[in-house]
């Protein structure tokens, strides 16, 4: 019996290999590329150039960290008439409050190209949104106890790459610690596409539109998924379910209807019948806090892609559920609301159900595509991106 346990577990874990590895590694990990050189960008070498890390204080770990003044930026990693691949983003740094980590802005910029393909506040970027921080892992991104950021997502390039930090706060940041690992001399085939990461908020959202995970983006690429941060508007709506939306995934010249559409706001993220505290592989809720009603939660594609070959975008709709504890509040207060569906009619108040609602979303999408910028408009100023934190 325990041989049959142990047998099934290991195949378990073979399978998962299989499956992730492809997407993992550009290569097998035994294999020795021709001309590819390890870099890593950081306080003790900020260029990575060969042979020129760590001689601050002699050598004895002089250079650790980095200041960033408010208002200031820095470059955290460059390479310049190269290819190559970020292969690994880690970091730190001591004041890890909402504000902060909405106030820093990650930019990374392929190929020389003046606008950036990703541009999101720093916490947001690293899979968990609102300015919060819980340990967590997922595919893409991990937090092994709450105090730093990692990221492991092949990022291509071609003939450069920037990496750029920007402290948008009213405060100096005066201890970044940080590495960008990457290779250099990668030869990419044709069809190798950019990374691209997009934040936006909608605060609050609209009534009876669908907020926008991914604004229509032009080109070839690959949706990879995305993280979500809700805040509840409980003033409006008191005790009830905010999370009955479905995604909806318009490909390649959908217009009114989508060719992919989910059945719900857990169910996308593998759970169900609520949202609970839980971190897997390409779903998770790191946050589930009822008492401040507020969640963020993540979904990658990793083994389901998402392929597009004109255009996409990617919405999911803002419908909550009138639940059966929450009726009295509504009617006590004399809460009008719309019930969901054809005809927006006013809602039963004496009955449970669907309804239309509005509350304050933010996301941070992440996908490949064929060009090393995008269309998608600039990100909210920081005064926005803080509010109501």
């Amino acid at each position: 019996m325990k041989s049959n346990i142990k047998t099934n577990h290991l195949l378990v874990l073979f399978f998962i290999t299989l499956a992730v590895a492809p997407f993992m590694f550009a290569q097998n990990i035994y294999e020795m590329p021709s001309g590819v050189e390890s870099r890593m960008a950081s306080g003790e070498n900020p260029t990575g150039e060969k042979g020129m890390g760590g001689q601050a204080n002699g050598g004895r770990k002089g250079a650790a960290t980095v200041a960033i003044k408010a208002g200031a930026s820095r470059i955290l990693a460059q390479a310049a008439g190269t290819s190559g691949t970020i292969r690994r983003i880690w970091m730190t740094f001591p004041d890890r409050s909402p504000q902060m980590l909405r106030s820093l802005k990650i930019e990374m910029y392929w190929d020389g190209a003046a606008r950036p393909a990703v541009s999101a506040p720093v916490g947001d970027f690293f899979g968990i949104g609102l300015g919060r921080k819980a340990a967590f892992e997922s595919a893409f991104f991990s937090d092994p106890e709450g105090r730093s950021f990692n990221c492991l997502i092949p990022m291509p390039f071609k003939t450069g790459m920037k990496v750029v930090m920007v402290n948008e706060s009213k405060d100096d940041l005066g201890e970044l610690f940080y590495d960008v690992d990457y290779t250099i001399g990668d030869k990419h085939p044709a069809n190798t596409l950019y990374f691209h990461a997009h934040y936006r908020r909608e605060n609050p959202t609209t009534l009876l539109k669908d907020y926008e995970i991914l604004p229509k983006i032009t080109g070839k690429g690959r949706y990879l998924g995305a993280n979500l941060g809700v805040i509840v508007n409980s003033k409006e709506y008191f005790e009830t379910w905010w999370g009955e939306g479905e995604v909806k995934m318009y490909l390649d010249g959908d217009s009114q209807f989508p060719t992919i559409v989910g059945t719900g706001t857990e169910d996308y993220i593998g759970t169900a019948w609520g949202q609970g505290k839980f971190a897997h592989l390409y779903q998770g809720s790191p946050v589930a806090d009822e008492g401040a009603l507020r969640w963020c939660f993540y979904r990658y594609h990793v083994l389901d892609p998402i392929y597009f070959y004109k255009d996409a975008r990617i919405t999911i709709q803002q419908i909550g559920y009138l639940t059966p504890n929450a009726i009295e509040k509504m009617i006590y207060n004399k809460r009008q609301l719309i019930e969901a569906g054809e005809g927006q009619k006013p809602k039963d108040l004496t009955k449970h159900g669907k309804f239309e609602r509005s509350d304050d979303w933010s996301s941070t999408v992440y996908f490949y595509l064929d060009q090393p910028s995008n269309n998608l408009p600039a990100i909210d100023p920081v005064e926005k991106r803080v509010a109501g934190l």
